[in-house]
């Protein structure tokens, strides 16, 4: 683990263990079990000069003049400043915290509401007692945690720390409330679906797997909860999300998580022209909400959520491939029609060892990174997505859509597949990318199937993630940022 920020010397963690015991002999409480507050500091700050306050915080900043102090205490609302002096509390309690006091300590303020001649709104106190001593200080004294890792490490020093760091969570936790406060106003119903599956499936990923005890069986962690939400479906919830954790045991970098958040919604009677409208107002929906605005800056660059343009994939992949990318069929020819054209090495190409892998790996290096502004990508070839309906005019096409910025996909969605003797067919191709070594391929989901023979309704579905979404609407430039805890070194 790597040296923490924090680290403090002997001589200091003396001294803090000190005034401890110095608080302990005179409250005979140090870490004390409650404070009776009378508002928040931002609700204080709306109250007028001479109302009687107690708030609690932590101090984040102290200044002694002579017999005067002044300080900050902060709570997730906010700071405020505020004063003693040795005439209003008395010597002895003066000089107590003057030798006691350190900045991360945890107090509450009783006093009155003044404004000082300077402007700021101040609490007058007349008692200041310590509800928690910190044994620590604060990160560099309160200018800001920029160690990356450490950051992350110690997420509750840097939201201590960084303003940037705590507005962008408090924003993202809002975005996934606005996030239901729509799906819920449109008539969606919010489920939970199992993490531990049989069969993880809903997604081309490679899943985490862990070992049942009781049932001597392993498990996978569940790479999406589609397979579920749609049985939901067939079972007579016509509209259905869950804002699932999913895991995918792949590599880190500051757009992918093995760890994250999605939502996932299904609707019973629709096709994925439907999901589409309703994915664009959402997403316009929590911009709007977000950002007060449907131009937004991601990383230096303008975004304009007010419109969207469109792609079809295959007719792009056509072009690039010069040839038709729907009649691709054998893995190892495609590999050498690629090196052959000098498109790529041997070497780039050596992990890919399916059709669809080879494509995806095509589109990602050659035609994803050059999409910018909002579009809309439909028009797929049918061995992509096996979950998907095929087009009923090419049963080698799937309806299917995809929503891309700044080269990053933001959702998926399709008109779902519900025939069983094709899911069958998908699946069973599934199985053979599995044993020619596709890590993201899954295995066949026989239960899956015999629901669906059962008889399930036309339906269309879409996933997005939540942290990749909130990092274009705060400007972060990495997932982690989006996430109270992150997953570290």
């Amino acid at each position: 683990m790597p040296e923490q920020t924090t680290a403090i010397s002997t001589n200091e963690l003396e001294a803090r263990l000190q005034k401890m015991e110095n608080i302990r002999a005179r409250d005979g409480v140090v870490w004390k079990d409650k404070y009776e507050r009378t508002s928040t500091i931002a609700e204080a700050r709306g109250l007028k000069d001479g109302t009687a306050v107690r708030l609690p915080g932590r101090v984040i900043a102290l200044r002694w003049l002579g017999k005067l102090m002044f300080g900050r205490i902060y709570d997730m609302d906010g700071e405020i400043q505020f004063s003693l002096s040795l005439a209003d509390i008395g010597e002895e309690q003066f000089k107590f915290l003057k030798t006691n006091l350190d900045m991360g300590d945890f107090i509450g303020v009783a006093g009155e509401l003044y404004t000082t001649s300077a402007g700021e709104l101040t609490v007058k106190g007349t008692e200041v007692i310590v509800l928690a001593k910190a044994l620590r200080p604060l990160p560099e004294k309160y200018h800001g945690l920029t160690d990356t890792e450490t950051r992350y490490r110690q997420r509750y020093l840097d939201i201590i720390a960084n303003k940037d760091s705590r507005d962008a969570l408090i924003g993202r936790f809002r975005m996934t409330k606005n996030l239901r406060d729509f799906m819920t106003g449109h008539n969606f119903l919010e489920i939970e679906t199992p993490i531990l599956q049989s069969v993880a499936s809903g997604a081309a990923a490679k899943p985490f797997t862990t070992h049942h005890d009781a049932l001597d069986t392993d498990f996978q962690l569940r790479i999406s909860p589609e397979l579920p939400l749609k049985l939901a479906i067939a079972a007579g919830f016509d509209r259905v999300f869950e804002i699932a954790k999913d895991f995918r045991n792949e590599g880190m970098s500051p757009m992918h998580l093995q760890e994250f958040t999605m939502i996932e919604w299904y609707a019973a009677y629709w096709d994925f022209r439907d999901n589409m409208k309703f994915t664009w107002e959402l997403i316009q929906h929590l911009i709007r909400e977000s950002r007060g605005t449907l131009q937004i800056e991601y990383q230096g660059t303008m975004m304009d959520f007010s419109k969207h343009d469109m792609l079809d994939y295959t007719a792009k992949m056509n072009e690039l491939f010069g040839c038709n990318v729907l009649e691709f069929d054998c893995a190892d020819a495609l590999r050498a029609q690629l090196i052959k054209d000098k498109m790529f090495t041997a070497d780039e190409l050596e992990p890919y060892v399916s059709v669809p892998t080879l494509v995806d790996f095509v589109y990602k290096r050659k035609i994803r990174p050059n999409i910018i502004q909002p579009t809309f990508l439909y028009n797929y070839p049918a061995y992509m997505v096996p979950l998907a309906r095929r087009n009923d005019e090419d049963e080698r096409r799937i309806d299917m859509f995809q929503l891309l910025v700044d080269g990053a996909e933001l959702c998926k969605g399709y008109s779902e597949l519900v025939n069983p003797i094709q899911q069958m067919e998908a699946f069973e191709e599934q199985a053979r990318n599995m044993s020619a070594g596709d890590e993201e391929a899954f295995r066949p989901d026989t239960d899956f199937v015999k629901a669906m023979e059962h008889g399930m309704p036309p339906q269309s579905g879409v996933g997005i993630g939540l942290d990749r979404l909130a990092s274009f609407i705060f400007d972060l430039p990495s997932l982690r940022d989006t996430v109270l805890f992150p997953m570290v070194k």
